[in-house]
């Protein structure tokens, strides 16, 4: 919740009440907060960046030098290309998929080894997942109740780049995500202009 109010976002849908009845930074002097700087700015979406990713300062980092080879490459602009990036991890697409309310509940999921890409378990949360890939919940962890919740629908609507079948708990990766179909509020522009300067 502090980290929510301090970044200026709720992070967690239990976060949305908490966030709207104290929506200032926590503190003696949040309320009193008003100076911004150039740096400030760039510095302060960059962590939102990271907590709606929930992802370190080394492994976003990692994406970013990925995404400015990739940009390189391709023309593409660097700051789509990072959140192509981020999207395409194991995590996210959990989350995408609706089986798991928040990026820490997707995140344990596949630490814990509920989790399958093309049959095979995976428990590494920075995998990333291509277009063909299937991504499901394995047979074992299927009666679990956290997963019967997310079976019923409870969660977020997939989006139109995931084939979802919430009943059987699988995901197929039809293609690669468009930036409008990216759920983060974000001006990656002010991300990548934190990493060149």
């Amino acid at each position: 919740m502090r980290l929510s109010r301090a970044l200026g976002m709720p992070l967690t849908p239990k976060c949305v009440k908490y966030f709207e009845r104290r929506p200032y930074p926590p503190g003696e002097h949040g309320r009193k907060r008003k100076n911004t700087s150039d740096y400030k700015t760039r510095l302060l979406e960059k962590q939102r960046l990271r907590a709606q990713y929930d992802v370190s300062e080394t492994q976003l980092r990692l994406a970013f030098d990925r995404a400015r080879k990739q940009g390189r490459n391709t023309g593409a602009k660097t700051g789509e290309a990072l959140l192509l990036d981020l999207e395409s991890r194991l995590d996210a697409t959990v989350l995408r998929a609706g089986f798991a309310r928040t990026i820490y509940q997707a995140r344990q999921n596949v630490t814990h080894h509920h989790v399958t890409v093309n049959g095979r378990r995976v428990d590494r949360p920075s995998y990333r997942v291509e277009p063909g890939d299937v991504v499901a919940i394995a047979e074992r962890s299927k009666p679990k109740q956290p997963f019967q919740v997310a079976a019923s629908g409870a969660h977020a609507e997939a989006p139109k780049y995931l084939d979802v079948r919430l009943a059987e708990l699988t995901c197929f990766v039809a293609r690669r995500p468009q930036r409008s179909e990216i759920p983060v509020q974000c001006e990656e522009q002010l991300v990548v202009e934190h990493y060149s300067r």
